[in-house]
């Protein structure tokens, strides 16, 4: 069963918890829900080849970020210092992820 992308979402710090950066903690740039994917902040580091373009007039080799499956991160709680699960909550008839090791709601 995978997460479900709507407990990950973009400017979450999350760390890699399997892969060749395990380990890694970094914030969240984008979410793919459909493609189960996350674009994490200097993981997964490949280079692309680009041509010269009007906004890029260089063009050359540029090093960015790929999309990694959803299930290799975790959302790192902050109070607790340790990556955590998310559950969600429902409170006054609103939804809320909570962390479920402080417990602790997550903006």
């Amino acid at each position: 069963m995978e997460t479900p992308s709507y407990r990950i979402r973009k400017g979450d710090t999350v760390v890699v918890i399997s892969g060749a950066d395990r380990g890694t903690k970094g914030e969240v740039l984008r979410v793919l829900p459909k493609a189960g994917k996350v674009v994490v902040k200097g993981v997964a580091m490949i280079q692309r080849h680009t041509k010269p373009t009007q906004q890029n007039q260089a063009g050359g080799i540029v090093k960015r970020e790929a999309a990694i499956p959803l299930s290799k991160v975790m959302f790192w709680d902050e109070a607790k210092g340790e990556a955590t699960r998310i559950r969600i909550q429902v409170k006054d008839g609103k939804r809320q992820r909570v962390s479920a090791k402080s417990g602790a709601a997550i903006a």
